[in-house]
């Protein structure tokens, strides 16, 4: 077994290879497509003889030969060309010439990964620098069998080095993919309240991810199922944008035996890859705070024509950014309760928590999810988790199909203590969930209860709260004053519904968020008429608002020393640092 290192530093020694006729930011270029050529010739290597022959038993009798090879092979793809890398080097002058050949004897859906690489271009690029044998020459020599090299080591590999290469190009490394404990941590959650269900044998789920990079969460989701029960099947479909990370992941799902017509490459925002269907679990990393404007045409377009018809029916969140689009994509997917439901994770920073008010478009989204009872919980997950950002992140889970307990409830879980330092920081990442860590938020969300941690000075802090969905709730409302005059007096209507009514002063206008379960007459009668007696409430311009304050939901307050204590530490540093000034004028 080729060890992960071992494998990335033998990757990295072609790098060198390239140093002086390629920029850095451009060797992924080079090193990805072909590392994923090197597996699948590895892949094919052991039936080549018998597929040949069934070639041309099958072109001697006029008949369209795809299927047999595929059967031969055992997998959805073959090369029905004669080469393979081995054999090109045979042949020094035409190398290029030879990879054209071997590549176009691949099935259509292998074709398709290396149009996404781009690869012809940088055969080309490689044969003009007289680099084009060396490279093929280097790749021969390590074996990227899957017996040799396993699929989660593979993955790891390929993030590996798309984080290395984003890193030398000053890209936004970590918007292709998720650390892999934070995605089984998220798998756990998915699972846990199914876990009968899916050690039935037979058991066929379907899993989606809008964002699906280069196919860690799906691949991680599989891993997790085959552990629990060998004979539960899970169909995976996803999306991506960047077309190296949609080649990764259709190469990584091709070799799994997944049906790749299931990847789908485009923009899930403007062009939905799977309009119709709907999924039993998805999983999702949208990109943080990035803005939406290339799409905004398409979406507005869908907002307003089709309502909720469509994905963005509740409302559409600012410009600036779009990962609650995401969030109602996914609800859109969500496959219909009566047909046995639907459960999600999304990742989110925190502004999808409380960013905007009353009647604003996130209030909006998140009033439509907690009114439709769709929020199971909220995971707040410790700071620099992720290679490309320090900020704090948190996991929402959503479903259609709450058990009993749940319905109508909300758990929040801080396990932002919950982290072990990594030995060697890999971008932003310089924290990891340990396999522990993993296990004690998902029994904390299994289990269903609040629960707390105790500090060092033995003070409880809670861990895990639950709540109502209408306590994320308020009403907010206008309170007005009455305009006067020079003489002080009330200024009064003069026409229509206004007449003889005091007429508000926009200066002294305020605005009061009313938690949803207070009565309004109630709340204004004991905290807004004791301040301003000739108070009233403008009910025309009530609105209802949603907010999720996470942090002020875990904030304990730790009262101050007393003073008598901080005076006696304040003395005993000025008397020591007298002595020292004595000790030194000495």
């Amino acid at each position: 077994m080729a060890s992960q290192p071992a494998l990335s530093s033998f990757i990295w020694a072609v790098a060198d290879l390239l140093r002086g006729d390629y920029k850095q930011s451009d060797y992924g270029k080079v090193i990805l497509p072909f590392t994923v050529l090197r597996r699948l010739d590895c892949v094919l290597d052991s039936t080549k003889p018998a597929v040949l022959a069934e070639l041309a038993a099958k072109e001697k009798l006029g008949v369209n030969p795809a299927p047999f090879l595929s059967r031969i092979t055992g997998r959805q793809f073959f090369n029905a060309s004669p080469l393979d890398l081995k054999k090109l080097l045979g042949d020094p002058t035409h190398v290029a010439t030879n990879l054209f050949a071997y590549i176009q004897g691949f099935s259509p859906e292998v074709r398709d990964i290396f149009e996404h690489f781009e690869f012809q271009t940088q055969i080309e690029r490689l044969s003009k620098a007289g680099l084009l044998y060396q490279v093929t020459e280097k790749f021969c020599q390590i074996d990227l069998h899957p017996d040799k090299v396993s699929n989660a080591d593979m993955g790891t590999v390929f993030e590996e080095l798309i984080r290395k290469f984003a890193e030398l190009s000053n890209e936004t490394a970590g918007e292709h993919f998720t650390p892999r404990e934070v995605i089984r941590l998220m798998v756990n959650l998915l699972f846990v309240e199914d876990d009968e269900v899916l050690a039935k044998p037979g058991v066929v789920r379907t899993l989606y991810d809008p964002t699906a990079g280069t196919g860690g969460m799906l691949s991680v989701a599989g891993e997790y199922l085959h552990e629990h029960n060998p004979k539960a099947s899970l169909a995976v479909y996803g999306q991506e944008l960047n077309p190296e990370s949609y080649a990764i992941c259709k190469a990584d799902m091709l070799i799994k035996g997944q049906d790749v017509a299931n990847i789908v490459f485009g923009n899930t925002l403007s062009d939905d890859g799977h309009p119709t269907k709907t999924f039993d679990y998805m999983l999702s990393n949208p990109p943080f705070g990035v803005e939406w404007k290339k799409v905004e045409r398409e979406v507005r377009k869908e907002h307003q024509d089709k309502g909720f018809a469509g994905r963005f029916g509740p409302g559409l969140p600012r410009v600036s950014d779009g990962s609650m689009l995401f969030l109602l994509h996914l609800i859109s997917k969500m496959r219909p309760a009566t047909e046995g439901g639907s459960r999600f994770g999304i990742v989110l920073n925190g502004s999808p928590l409380f960013t905007g008010g009353a009647g604003s478009g996130e209030s909006e989204i998140r009033r439509y999810v907690l009114e439709n009872d769709l929020l199971e919980a909220i995971v707040g997950l410790p700071t620099d988790m992720f290679y490309n950002t320090g900020i704090a992140t948190y996991v929402w889970i959503l479903s259609n199909r709450k058990p009993a307990a749940r319905k109508g409830k909300v758990q929040l879980i801080d396990a932002s203590g919950m982290w072990q330092k990594m030995r060697k920081s890999l971008g932003q990442k310089r924290k990891e969930l340990s396999d522990a860590h993993i296990d004690r938020i998902t029994r904390l969300f299994g289990h269903f209860e609040e629960a707390s941690d105790h500090d060092a000075d033995g003070s409880a802090r809670p861990i895990s709260r639950i709540f109502d969905n209408e306590d994320f709730g308020y009403h907010s409302i206008t309170v007005e004053r009455p305009l006067r005059g020079e003489d002080g007096k009330v200024v009064l209507g003069q026409k229509g519904k206004q007449k003889g009514k005091p007429q508000p002063d926009s200066s002294l206008r305020d605005t009061e968020n009313v938690p949803y379960k207070d009565d309004m007459a109630e709340y204004f009668k004991r905290e807004v008429l004791p301040h301003a007696p000739d108070a009233w409430i403008d009910s025309d311009k009530t609105r209802v608002g949603y907010e999720i304050p996470f942090n002020r939901h875990f904030y304990v307050f730790k009262p101050p020393r007393p003073l008598a204590e901080i005076d006696a530490d304040l003395k005993a540093s000025t008397d020591r640092i007298l002595e020292m000034i004595k000790g030194l004028s000495a």
